[in-house]
């Protein structure tokens, strides 16, 4: 008995910290969307009414809030894949000499991700910065007129996007590299006993044996983005007109400045659905593709 419960022992920590802060949160959440609990409703929960589907069938009738997902798979299309070529890239570049140079600037690849996140958005406000950012002062030097980074609802957009992608492309750089170094130098070795160049090997040897690495970047880089919401809170606060807020900003701004608590759960519950939904779907495909 003693030994069979030792896995149970030591499994039960996480299994704690786990339904404390993962499942009852989720559980709450639940309860909470069929109510119309606000400040009040915290105080006094006799003044919290059972409303059963109402908060769904007004999110669904929420032009705001289908635009916040339109804007959420907008940056998921293109903010995922621009991520991941650009960690694999580099890792590639990065794992093709071991000097000194190249070990010292593997650890600068990585500032970015253990940076917080409001100083960055500081700098790159600034960067951003219509009258006396970099990036106009380099337009104006080189002849061109200087743009609106953060004001322009579509340049807005690409800003937030960038600064995501550079800060997002650390981690996953060491997970390639980690990949990339667990490679047997043997494969390496037998393509180019066969003529093969380093371009081919790359191509055909390299990439193919980092399948499981770019599946768990791309899983967890797609699960990261649908909950897209430090950069554009911070750098536009969701604008302007809306073109940066996402799905987590638009559940911030109702829970939390609006106190609509019932309707910001319904919202995190759609939310969770859709990652859920892309995540089984994505490890659909990776189960049919190990299966051939």
């Amino acid at each position: 008995m003693k030994q069979r419960a030792v896995p149970y022992i030591l499994a039960a920590p996480a299994v704690i910290l786990l339904m404390t802060f993962g499942i009852f949160p989720i559980l709450v959440a639940a309860v909470v969307s069929f109510t119309d609990l606000d400040v009040v409703g915290l105080a006094d929960m006799s003044k919290v009414a059972f409303v059963g589907f109402d908060n769904y069938a007004n999110l669904f009738h929420d032009p705001d809030f289908w635009k916040a997902l339109a804007n959420t798979g907008l940056f998921v299309v293109f903010g995922v894949p621009a991520i991941v070529i650009c960690s694999l890239g580099v890792a590639l570049a990065l794992n093709s000499s071991n000097g000194r140079f190249m070990k010292v600037l593997r650890s600068f690849y990585f500032v970015p991700a253990i940076t917080g996140i409001v100083a960055i958005s500081l700098v790159w406000g600034y960067l951003y910065n219509a009258q006396f950012g970099l990036f106009n002062w380099i337009l104006t030097s080189l002849g061109a007129d200087p743009l609106p980074w953060l004001s322009d609802p579509a340049l807005a957009k690409f800003s937030v996007a960038l600064v995501a992608i550079w800060r997002g492309t650390g981690l996953n750089i060491i997970i390639f590299l980690a990949a990339l170094q667990g490679i047997p130098q043997e494969y390496r070795e037998a393509a180019a006993i066969d003529g093969a160049g380093r371009w081919r090997t790359t191509v055909s040897i390299v990439i193919p044996l980092l399948r499981f690495a770019l599946f768990f970047v791309t899983v967890t880089t797609m699960i990261a983005w649908l909950q897209f919401f430090d950069e554009p809170f911070v750098l536009t606060d969701g604008g302007p007109l809306g073109a940066t807020t996402s799905a987590s900003i638009f559940l911030y701004k109702h829970g939390i400045r609006l106190n609509q608590f019932g309707y910001a759960s319904a919202g995190s519950l759609i939310l969770l659905a859709v990652i859920a939904a892309v995540t089984v779907l994505q490890l659909r495909v990776k189960g049919k593709d190990d299966d051939v």
